[in-house]
């Protein structure tokens, strides 16, 4: 028997607002296998980033019940749920999120380092040169481009060689050429370091990827 990275089970997630209750997540199943590629689609406001939030424990939801790694975290504090994630999950968002008074390098080897990993800036070199960065690594992100600071974000994201990546529209803010890129790179990465990928897009042909599309509305999961 493997263990599931990831399963969902009867999921709900409800909010409130000025108007009353709002239902973000209704009874939401789903399971990831290892090294799966998942693709999460639907309109704006069906709760594909919410189900990310919950599924990566940075939200709790309602009712029901995530399980990360076969460990439930509703019965973890904020502190254990971190601890739970370190090393074994990653994130890669629309925006990047880099810290500004760091290089590239150091953006990258700041979670080796808070992981411990031996060798962090030369593992976080290694990594940048993947992502076609070798020559960038100590410019600051201002100094960077959108995409050339999204392929940062993904070396960041998998020199630690997590077991799984959820990313929330990662070609979201790039243009056409770079989103290309990015998504080479991000498939090819997670398939190198055989990390299962929980992908949130608008982008059908990015979708089209994965080996599974999971579509989404009005907080449900409807195929």
């Amino acid at each position: 028997m493997f263990e599931f990275p990831l399963r969902l089970s009867k999921v709900c997630l409800t909010l409130p607002s000025t108007a009353g209750p709002v239902n973000i997540l209704r009874e939401v199943d789903l399971e990831i296998r290892p090294g799966e590629r998942v693709a999460v689609t639907g309109p704006s406001g069906s709760g594909k980033s919410s189900l990310i939030s919950v599924a990566a424990g940075l939200e709790r939801p309602t009712s029901g019940q995530v399980e990360l790694f076969g460990a439930d975290l509703g019965s973890m504090d904020e502190d254990g749920r971190a601890r739970l994630r370190r090393g074994r999950v990653s994130l890669v968002f629309q925006a990047f999120h880099l810290l500004p008074n760091m290089t590239a390098e150091e953006n990258v080897a700041a979670p080796l380092e808070i992981a411990r990993t031996p060798n962090a800036q030369v593992i976080a070199q290694s990594w940048l040169g993947k992502v076609g960065l070798g020559g960038r690594r100590t410019h600051y992100p201002h100094q960077l481009s959108g995409g050339e600071q999204q392929r940062v974000a993904l070396a960041r994201a998998l020199a630690g060689r997590p077991s799984l990546l959820f990313a929330d529209e990662p070609t979201g803010n790039l243009d056409s050429a770079n989103a290309s890129l990015v998504a080479d790179l991000m498939f090819d990465m997670v398939a190198d370091v055989g990390a299962a990928l929980v992908l949130v897009t608008h982008d059908l042909n990015l979708a089209e990827r994965a080996d599974r599309i999971v579509l989404m509305r009005d907080g449900a999961i409807v195929s």
